[in-house]
């Protein structure tokens, strides 16, 4: 995207499923990071009856397995990556240093799977109804006009999330997770989207 001769930007905007079952099993197994991330809609909360130290090796392995879902280029594995039974081609842990992770979220591998194909086909449908290319672009057209130049190269990914509480947040360098409620209404979301493109642009 951009016009040629000049500086370049690059969005891309998905429900990713391998996001989605990354967020369902950090629900079915009662982990709480990213604090600030609401939990999906859709999904009842659960009480770990683990250990507390048992608890918190679960949440640092899913909190490494998150960064590797979310920007895989950004945090590549030491080790080599092992598709996980049940979830097809969407989650994939290292071979080391996730046994734990790998065992507690298989049992919720059919539901996980489930909830991330209803999530991205409902995103696909609604999609249709809205121009992604237009609402960015729309977007670094104003923050052109406020700061008089033209707007820095950037890439920005977007996950649009069926999330229980209407915002946008940072969930890596270059990507922001906004709930589908947001993403739909387009004043809103131009509103919602100003300050993320005034910061890379």
């Amino acid at each position: 995207m951009g016009g040629t001769g000049g500086p370049e930007w690059l969005i891309r905007e998905d429900a990713g499923r391998p996001v989605l079952i990354a967020l369902y099993v950090r629900q079915a197994l009662g982990i709480r990071s990213p604090d600030e991330l609401p939990p999906l809609r859709g999904i009842p909360p659960r009480i770990s009856g683990r250990s507390e130290r048992s608890q918190a090796l679960l949440e640092r392995q899913w909190r490494e397995f998150w960064a590797l879902t979310v920007e895989p280029q950004a945090h590549p594995s030491p080790v080599p990556l092992d598709l996980v039974d049940g979830f097809g081609v969407y989650v994939a842990l290292p071979t080391e240093g996730m046994d734990e992770l790998r065992d507690a979220i298989q049992p919720h591998a059919d539901d996980a799977v489930a909830y991330a194909e209803d999530a991205h086909s409902r995103y696909s449908r609604d999609a249709g109804s809205h121009s992604a290319y237009r609402a960015y672009a729309s977007a670094i057209a104003e923050h052109e006009r406020q700061v008089g130049r033209r707007a820095h190269s950037f890439e920005l990914n977007v996950q649009v999330l069926p999330l229980a509480q209407r915002g946008v947040w940072w969930i890596g360098s270059l990507t922001i997770a906004v709930t589908d409620g947001l993403r739909g209404d387009i004043a809103a979301f131009d509103t919602a989207i100003h300050p993320i493109i005034a910061e890379l642009a």
